[in-house]
Parts: structure tokens; sequence; C-alpha cells
């Protein structure tokens, strides 16, 4: 993978055709995601999810809309991750109070 980000790299400082280095960025992206898959790495949900202080980090509130959404997160600033169900980083969130 560093290679490709290495290729990728280079092509920017010498292409004028974008499409073509957002279509390589994403494509490593990809490949990236599927390399942490395979280790055992995965996201943690969050949106509409129920506010957990074992999983998740509330970096704020806000009124909650109805009784259904109290204690809810509505919003997640940084995705958190874990691996083999620890959490290496929480995901940052918002939560309906």
């Amino acid at each position: 993978m560093v290679d490709d980000f290495e290729r990728a790299l280079d092509s920017i400082k010498t292409t004028e055709d974008i499409d073509a280095i957002k279509e390589g960025i994403d494509l490593i992206y990809n490949k990236f995601l599927s390399f942490l898959t395979r280790q055992g790495v995965k996201e943690i949900a969050a949106i509409g999810e129920v506010f957990n202080t074992e999983k998740h980090e509330a970096v704020t509130t806000i009124p909650a809309q109805t009784e259904e959404d109290k204690d809810k997160i509505i919003d997640c600033i940084e995705k958190g991750y874990s691996l083999d169900d620890k959490v290496i980083r929480f995901p940052k969130v918002i939560v309906a109070k």
C-alpha cells in the first residue's frame, strides 16, 4: 500500500487529470479498508445507536426532538474503531438528551 500512495503522490505532481487522481485515491482507500478488516479492525456503529460510555465518547449533547430520541447518537464527528471487540479509538459523537 505504501507503494500505491507513493505512485499517487508522484502522479499528483505531474497530472492534470483530477478525475484519475480521485479514482486512484478511492482505490487506495478501499484497499486500505479491506486490509484493516482482514486484520480484525471494525468501525464502531454510532448514528442511531443508544449512547454507551464503553463504546462512544460524547463531545456534546443537544435537546432530543422526541422521547424516543433521548440518549441516542444523532451525529458522529469522528469514526471509532475496535480490534477484536476491544475499542482502539472511541467514536466522537453528539447525543440527544
